[in-house]
């Protein structure tokens, strides 16, 4: 047992509020660095430790100058934008402790030095020339809060159980009766140069404490030993939640229930209605993605009597209100008696007070040099018997900014159980949230992709154009729900797009909102309340929709005698033409309820224009389906943009051409095979024949249709609508007459 574990007098196994991580096996097998990296995984991978994207770690090594080979003692710390839970080496910064010990003796030198001065924000334009070995990790803000300890390990967290004790209003006094002298206090301070070095200070005048509570803020620990360092953040977690624990208020939590939460099924079929209309109202600068989180604590804290009070105060960590804004939005709605149609307009009269009380707040607190007003929408919205609706610039954003909202949750618990909840006041909030640092850190951001903030259908996509499409819309930065007749493929789809883009961070979302940036899902598109499920499902997990791309189709090959039964004619229209109208007819009232431009894509074929034997059914069918676009655009303008891709001669990894559609192809067109050869073989003869029919000569692939789908449904083309595009490497036969 280690000494942080005979201090406190609870041993690992006895853990009941923390996850006891650390494999002494793992660890063994690591450098000094990648140790400092494991440490900060297995934190960062409970989240009652530390948020999505915030606290930091760090080590102070000695390493090899690049250039003499002679020792130096190197600050390894995580760097800015990074998380503990997936951060790999390359998210930690490096800078050697001789130059930051010069550049504490520079600031503290300047007569113009102090909290939130100009001079200490000069500091971080300086960590560029401590930076050790060339690594190029810029240093997060928090940095100093690691050099000047002087300790070997530091671990700066941001647990629940802490930052309750941190934001209740007698924090202090609680905190010597948790702890004892142990542990000592230091009221908010903004981070940056001066917090670190009033901690450099505080542990010269107690050289005996184990750690430092910060204000509204958080912990921070140290140890000469990094699994004494990590051991400690769990001690002191664990006894910070076991004082909760014993305080807790069970039914009477948040003042008791005022409402209940809505059965399952009821409160997804509302959220299904409201959602559309609710992502329409908040995305009046730029669109966003909602992640609705809906569980037991969550719906605690909505349905409570004090919700409404705690919600307002808003939160207290710098790291919350940086994604959760100022405050929540709270609205006051009963679910026992109020319908979809009360809720909708109570949201739109709780926006117009919510964006009305955010400029008052930022006229109020601002600076003369602050940065230009943000978003005055909320992206936290409380509604009693549903739970919360986060919102985002992508799912992963609005994951954390849930996930974030979440922990303020649980704080709020833990600082009403102990004593009485307070945020950060106003001043300070606004200090972080426009902080010229975070305003250049903003601004360092890549610029977003131009399907950013989308999100889009792609019906077919289990295989296929849809497939291709989905791929290459996903790639322009879509959210992309792939669905397909058939869900196991519509999975794959969305599974593969998953592996190539990533989940994202953020742990949060209930059900299918606690999705990525893809969804596969099933839908027949014969059936209008297929389609109606499917749209509902996409609304819980996005919020809404953008544009929709239907690929799906059938081509049923004739009889010998060159007929089709009535029966595969009627599929051929269902699917085909029908199928196509019921999605857009469906949709009619998401895009309406939005009111965000929107875009169908819907697939036609060039033998809508070219008659010729044995496609009758489907060149009628196609036909029809180009003047469903026409009639489409009409009907659906001037908010939904309607246009038809038009492929053909598309052989290579087409649905539409399985082994015996090519099989009767090479056969109709007078082609020699021979049965033995391979279907890619096979496809590869029937290819090259089409191509040379074209003005190009080269095969048409699946990813030209999928190139013309993406600039039909981007804002590349803005007023192109009611047209057809045909992809077909120039037939003559299919020019337009």
């Amino acid at each position: 047992m280690t000494r942080s574990s005979e201090a406190s007098g609870i041993a690992p196994q006895e853990f009941r509020h923390v996850h006891y991580g650390w494999d002494d096996a793992v660890a063994a097998g690591l450098d000094p660095v990648e140790r400092l990296v494991y440490r900060s995984n297995v934190l960062g991978s409970d989240q009652r430790i530390t948020n999505t994207g915030g606290g930091n770690t760090s080590s102070k090594l000695w390493m090899p100058d690049p250039l003499t080979g002679d020792d130096v003692e190197v600050l390894w710390v995580k760097g800015s934008g990074g998380d503990l839970r997936t951060s790999k080496r390359e998210n930690f910064a490096s800078l050697t402790m001789d130059k930051l010990r010069t550049l504490r003796s520079l600031y503290e030198a300047d007569p113009q030095g102090g909290p939130k001065s100009a001079a200490e924000d000069r500091m971080v334009e300086l960590y560029g020339h401590a930076v050790y070995n060339l690594n190029p990790r810029p240093s997060s803000i928090d940095t100093p809060l690691h050099a000047f300890i002087p300790y070997r390990h530091v671990d700066h967290t941001h647990p629940n159980a802490v930052i309750a004790l941190a934001a209740a209003q007698d924090g202090e006094r609680l905190m010597q009766e948790i702890y004892g002298d142990e542990v000592a206090w230091l009221p908010w301070q903004r981070p940056g140069f001066d917090l670190g070095l009033a901690l450099a200070r505080t542990i010269e005048a107690r050289p005996g404490i184990k750690g430092i509570i910060l204000g509204q803020h958080g912990l921070i620990n140290w140890a000469d030993d990094d699994k004494e360092c990590y051991e400690l953040s769990l001690h002191l977690i664990e006894q910070a939640a076991r004082a909760i624990e014993a305080r807790d208020k069970g039914a009477r939590t948040f003042g008791g229930a005022r409402y209940q939460a809505l059965e399952p099924e009821r409160r997804d079929a509302v959220l299904a209605e409201v959602l559309p209309t609710l992502r329409g109202m908040v995305s009046q600068e730029k669109r966003f993605i909602g992640t609705v989180q809906s569980d037991g604590p969550v719906l605690r804290f909505v349905n409570s009597t004090d919700a409404p009070r705690l919600a307002e105060l808003g939160t207290s960590c710098p790291d919350h209100f940086l994604r959760t804004k100022i405050k929540p939005l709270y609205v006051d709605w009963d679910p026992q008696t109020g319908s979809s149609e009360s809720l909708i307009e109570k949201l739109r009269a709780g926006l117009e007070r919510y964006r009305a009380d955010y400029a008052a707040y930022y006229e109020t607190c601002k600076h003369a040099d602050s940065p230009a007003m943000r978003d005055p929408n909320p992206t936290v919205i409380l509604v009693p018997g549903l739970g919360m609706i986060a919102w985002g610039k992508s799912k992963s954003e609005s994951r954390v900014t849930a996930e974030f909202y979440n922990a303020a949750v649980e704080v709020m618990r833990g600082a009403e159980a102990l004593d009485r909840y307070i945020a950060l006041p106003q001043q300070e909030a606004f200090d972080i949230e426009y902080w010229a640092l975070e305003e250049a850190k903003l601004r360092r951001m890549p610029p977003e992709k131009e399907l950013a903030r989308r999100v889009v259908v792609v019906i077919g996509a289990g295989s296929g154009i849809g497939k291709a499409t989905a791929l290459r819309v996903a790639r322009e930065g879509a959210h992309v729900v792939a669905a397909d007749m058939h869900g196991d493929a519509a999975q794959e789809t969305a599974d593969e797009l998953t592996r190539r883009h990533g989940q994202g961070i953020g742990v949060a979302g209930t059900g299918i909102s606690g999705c990525g940036p893809a969804v596969g899902l099933p839908v027949d598109i014969t059936r209008r309340d297929s389609v109606r499920e499917l749209l509902e499902r996409v609304a819980l997990a996005y919020g809404g929709l953008d544009s929709i791309i239907v690929t799906a189709g059938v081509f049923v090959p004739p009889d010998r005698e060159g007929r089709v039964a009535d029966d595969k004619w009627g599929l051929t229209f269902a699917v085909n033409v029908t199928g196509s109208y019921i999605v857009a007819d469906e949709a009619r009232r998401v895009w309406a309820k939005q009111g965000l431009p929107g875009s169908l894509v819907l697939t036609t074929s060039v033998n809508a224009t070219v008659p010729k034997a044995g496609s009758l059914a489907y060149d009628a069918s196609k036909a029809a389906a180009n003047h469903l676009v026409r009639e489409l655009a009409i009907e659906l303008a001037p908010l939904v943009r309607v246009n038809g891709l038009a492929p053909a001669t598309v052989v290579y990894g087409s649905s539409m051409f399985p082994r015996e559609r090519v099989i009767a192809s090479l056969t109709k067109y007078g082609i020699a095979f021979s049965e033995d050869e391979d279907t890619e073989a096979l496809r590869d003869r029937l290819a090259s024949f089409y191509a040379q029919r074209t003005l190009t000569k080269v095969p048409v692939t699946l990813e030209d249709q999928a190139e013309a789908a993406f600039l039909l449904c981007s804002d590349r083309l803005p007023k192109t609508a009611g047209q057809i595009v045909s992809v077909d490497g120039g037939l003559e036969q299919a020019f337009l007459r």
